[in-house]
């Protein structure tokens, strides 16, 4: 099983002058549930390289054992460091696409031609796709026959409650939950912070990083199943 890993190059949190990047949590529990189950995986940004991480992500609050053994995994550090550039990533060589989330994706995958065209190469072709957090916002320009590729999906993604605790409404370019509404989406959502993974046929979203165990183990229920199956709809609120 091989598996694409997505993070984000973008660390400049809007006009505030402060560091973003991906979500440490939302890297560090998806990467051990699929090396736990021997994935073949491959670690990708626009960029390449070392992949710019969210310190508000590292605070002591935030801590958990994911990110506690990733902090003494050399191997999983060195790996991390090394990302390729995502436009050498193809979809014919993977079974499925996990994007990290934090707020990063926001500015840099949401936008950029290179990660919606990947989106879709893996979509078109038959094959799941997994966001968590603020990357199903990179659904906005997402289309799947001529139609945005969420309309009609159940779907996930931080919520515009979790983003008011965040004090970054008015930061980020735009809502999660609004733009997935626009879109024509079934948002859904279980009380800010909890953890929930929605499975809507080839469709996997997790609502926030404590969604982000739940959506991995997702993915690969759903690529254990044969191909015909993908057609349900699955969710889960449980890490």
């Amino acid at each position: 099983m091989k598996i694409l890993m997505v993070l984000t190059s973008h660390d400049v949190l809007g006009s505030t002058g402060l560091k973003t990047g991906f979500w440490l949590e939302e890297f560090a529990a998806p990467y051990y549930v699929f090396r736990g189950a021997g994935v073949d995986l491959t670690l990708a940004s626009p960029k390449g390289g070392q992949p710019p991480l969210d310190p508000k992500s590292d605070v002591a609050a935030n801590q958990t054992p994911a990110m506690a053994r990733f902090k003494k995994d050399a191997k999983a550090q060195e790996e991390l460091s090394q990302t390729v550039k995502l436009a050498d990533a193809k979809a014919e060589d993977f079974d499925t696409v996990f994007y990290v989330g934090g707020h990063g994706p926001m500015w840099d995958l949401a936008e950029s031609p290179v990660s919606i065209a990947l989106l879709e190469a893996f979509y078109n072709s038959g094959k799941p796709i997994a966001l968590v957090c603020h990357s199903p916002g990179v659904h906005r320009h997402l289309t799947y026959k001529g139609e945005p590729l969420v309309k009609g999906k159940r779907v996930t993604g931080f919520t515009n409650g979790e983003e008011e605790e965040m004090k970054l409404t008015h930061v980020v370019p735009f809502l999660v939950k609004d733009e997935l509404l626009r879109l024509g989406a079934v948002f859904e959502k279980l009380r800010d912070w909890q953890p929930l993974a929605i499975t809507d046929g080839r469709l996997i979203t997790g609502q926030n990083p404590a969604s982000s165990t739940s959506a991995a183990k997702a993915v690969l229920q759903l690529l254990a199943k044969p191909a015909a199956s993908w057609t349900s709809v699955e969710v889960s609120q449980a890490a």
